[in-house]
C-alpha cells in the first residue's frame, strides 16, 4: 500500500439510473450471489436489499456458517473491493481506520487508510474486540467517512458493513452497545442448510473457492446511482404511517423495556424500499414493511427480564423477534397504494 495513498475526499460521481435498471440490477444481484451461497436466498435478498438501501448488516450465527463467503460474493458482484476484519480483544482503533507513518522520502507524516476503505467490509466476530475499538466503526457506519489525527478521510460512498458475531460463544465477548446496534439496518441468521444444499457447497469448495469465479453484475461506481435511485421509490402516506406505527409500538409494549427510535423507522422504510425494488415494483406496500420488521426492529429493543425464549440466537434475541410478529399481528395493515 503506497503511503498517503487515500480515497477522493468529495462524493463519488453518481450516475442517474431509472427504476427499470434498478431492478434489473437488484435482481442480478441476487442471483449472482447466490451461485456461490446456496441455499440461503432469504439472507442474500436481505443483504442485497440493506445494500441498496444504504445500509449495514449484523450476521448474528455460529462459525462456518458461509458468512465470508457471502460478503466476498456481494463484494465481487458490485466489482467492488473487499476487506476483512477478524476482530479480537488487542485489535485497536488505528488497526480499522488507518494512521498516520512517517515517510522518510517526504520527510511528513503520510496517512496509510485502514480496511475500512472499501466497498465491502467483513468484520468477524465484532464483539470480542473492546469498546474503544467497537466505537471506531461507529463514525464510517453512519457518516462513511473516518477522522485521524483530526483529518477527515472518506470511504467509498457505497460502503457496506457486514459484521458477525456468535452468539452462543460468550467467554472473552464485548456486548455490542444499544448505540451500536442501531447502526445496523438489519440483524440475520442464516438459515440451517437441508441435506442437498450442504452435500453441494461441499462438492463445490472441494475444487476451490467458488467466489473467485464471481464476475461483477454492474460496473463499477454505478451502485451510488442505483441506490439513489432506490430512495426515490415511491411511498404512500398510509405506508409510511404504518412503519411508523410500528416502530412507535415498540415503546409502548409491556414486553419490552427498550423500544425503536426514530432512525428505526426510517431504516425500516428505506428498507422498505429496497424491498420493493427488488421485487420489481416502484411503490412501496404494506407486505414491504412487514417482510422487514423482524430483521430491522429486533435488535434494536430489549426485552424484559426473564422474558422466556430460546433458539442458537440466544433467549433475548428470540424474544425481541416474537414481540416484534405480535406487534406486526395484531396492528391494522393499511390499504394497498
Amino acid at each position: 500500500m503506497v503511503l498517503g495513498a487515500v480515497p477522493p475526499a468529495t462524493p463519488e460521481h453518481v450516475t442517474e439510473v431509472t427504476p427499470e435498471v434498478a431492478q434489473a440490477t437488484a435482481a442480478r444481484l441476487v442471483a449472482n450471489v447466490e451461485r456461490v451461497v446456496r441455499g440461503q436466498r432469504r439472507v442474500v435478498e436481505l443483504v442485497v436489499t440493506a445494500f441498496l438501501s444504504g445500509g449495514h448488516v449484523l450476521v448474528e450465527d455460529s462459525p462456518g456458517m458461509g458468512k465470508t463467503t457471502l460478503a466476498r460474493a456481494v463484494a465481487r458482484s458490485v466489482g467492488g473491493t473487499f476487506q476483512r476484519v477478524q476482530a479480537t480483544a488487542d485489535l485497536m482503533p488505528a488497526d480499522v481506520t488507518g494512521s498516520s507513518v512517517w515517510d522518510p522520502g517526504e520527510r511528513r507524516f503520510a496517512f496509510v487508510p485502514g480496511p475500512v476503505f472499501a466497498d465491502v467490509l467483513l468484520v468477524d466476530e465484532l464483539n470480542r474486540t473492546p469498546p474503544r475499538t467497537q466505537s471506531a466503526f461507529l463514525e464510517v457506519m453512519e457518516e462513511r467517512a473516518v477522522t485521524v489525527d483530526g483529518r477527515r478521510h472518506r470511504v467509498p460512498d457505497a460502503f457496506l458493513l457486514i459484521a458477525t458475531q456468535n452468539p452462543l460463544e460468550q467467554f472473552g465477548t464485548y456486548p455490542l452497545p444499544e448505540g451500536q446496534l442501531d447502526r445496523f439496518a438489519m440483524r440475520l441468521h442464516l438459515a440451517a442448510l437441508d441435506v442437498e444444499a450442504e452435500q453441494r457447497i461441499v462438492r463445490e469448495q472441494l475444487a476451490g473457492p467458488t467466489v473467485e469465479h464471481l464476475d461483477a453484475v454492474l460496473p463499477a461506481g454505478r451502485m451510488r446511482g442505483v441506490q439513489a435511485a432506490v430512495r426515490q421509490t415511491y411511498v404512500a402516506e398510509p405506508v409510511l404511517g404504518h412503519a411508523v406505527a410500528m416502530t412507535r409500538a415498540t415503546r409502548d409494549d409491556a414486553a419490552l423495556r427498550l423500544g425503536a427510535g426514530p432512525r428505526a423507522a426510517i431504516t425500516l422504510v428505506r428498507c422498505a424500499q429496497a424491498h420493493a425494488v427488488l421485487n420489481g415494483r416502484d411503490y412501496v406496500t404494506p407486505d414491504d414493511v412487514a417482510a422487514l420488521a423482524v430483521p430491522v426492529l429486533a435488535h434494536r429493543v430489549v426485552p424484559m427480564a426473564g422474558v422466556a425464549g430460546g433458539g442458537a440466537s440466544g433467549p433475548e434475541s428470540r424474544a425481541a423477534e416474537a414481540v416484534i410478529r405480535q406487534i406486526g399481528e395484531r396492528l391494522p395493515v393499511p390499504v394497498h397504494p
